[in-house]
């Protein structure tokens, strides 16, 4: 697998960052602040948008793999570029939220080394227009955690 860094969306992009964000309007704005990367092996195989958000820390605001390739570790691989990418930036942290309800994330997210470090009450609620179910679950908080690198 390798990971290009991509300045324009197609639809294939977008198919995929969908799958961790319903909202286009959010997705154009932090794609045109943030690095977007698409994963190739050799065909589209996952995306992962950085954004740096305050000196020295750097988020990932968006990682998605196709469904026909999950569960084969490529997330995995996704974020220790990342985490790479960040660490040749000079970044000293990387964070990620996620919704509280998605528990294969929050599960990913940990076992790459992140570690909760907050709740974001009413996020999805404050920045959706839509309410997002989740797990069968209406999903309100976001689950901040982060990584030293």
């Amino acid at each position: 697998m390798k990971l290009d860094k991509i300045k324009l969306l197609t639809d294939d992009h977008y198919r995929l960052l969908f799958k961790a964000d319903p909202s286009k309007r959010l997705i154009d704005d932090y794609t045109q602040r943030g690095t977007v990367f698409a994963a190739l092996n050799p065909e589209l195989v996952g995306i992962m948008v950085l954004l740096p958000t305050r000196p020295d820390t750097l988020e990932l605001v968006n990682i998605a793999v196709d469904e026909a390739f999950q569960n084969q570790g490529y997330a995995q691989k996704m974020i220790a570029f990342a985490f790479d990418y960040a660490r040749k930036q000079g970044i000293k942290t990387m964070e990620v939220g996620t919704g509280s309800t998605g528990f294969a994330q929050l599960y990913l997210y940990q076992k790459c080394g992140f570690r909760m470090t907050g709740i974001d009450k009413d996020f999805f609620i404050r920045h959706y227009d839509e309410e997002i179910i989740d797990n069968g679950q209406v999903l309100n908080d976001m689950v901040r955690l982060s990584l030293d690198l």
